[in-house]
């Protein structure tokens, strides 16, 4: 693929091949992690009879956080705040949060800057979030912003 090819027009070009869905889905989370030099990538969706997020698909997470980040109520951690806010959240170093939104397992991850962002149906329900951590701090911008959010809606496909 051409270097100048978009992020979303690259994850489009990943969940049309062949295969199992999971095996796109970890392509895609990997490709949008390497675009953003970012250490994790996770996707979880929206259980909203129950109130939770489900992780199906991560990278970059140690396996006991992955395990933890399995199931967060909405309201809890950052991407349970994305889920109730209906918006993206970011933090420039979740290491010294001291809002609560980080959760303390979240310091495990050694990310700093992070944000998640919301993916919505047509009747503005949030149906999933997509959310990457990267090293060091980091605010990210609108433009940053704007792609995950593009990276999103391609990604409802797959939900």
């Amino acid at each position: 693929m051409d270097e100048n090819t978009s992020l979303p027009q690259r994850i489009r070009v990943i969940l049309q091949k062949e295969g199992g869905n999971g095996d796109c889905l970890q392509e895609v989370l990997a490709e949008i992690a390497g675009h953003f030099q970012a250490r994790t990538c996770t996707f979880h969706r929206a259980l909203k009879s129950e109130g939770f997020l489900e992780l199906i698909g991560q990278v970059g997470l140690p396996s006991h956080i992955a395990e933890i980040a399995g199931k967060i109520p909405f309201g809890k951690g950052m991407a349970g705040v994305c889920a109730e806010r209906r918006e993206p959240v970011t933090m420039c170093n979740l290491q010294t949060d001291d809002t609560g939104v980080a959760r303390p397992s979240a310091k495990d991850t050694k990310v700093e800057g992070a944000v998640v962002v919301p993916l919505m149906d047509a009747d503005g329900e949030v149906i999933a979030t997509l959310g990457i951590g990267k090293d060091g701090e980091h605010d990210y911008t609108s433009e940053e912003i704007k792609t995950l959010e593009q990276c999103a809606s391609v990604l409802i496909g797959a939900v």
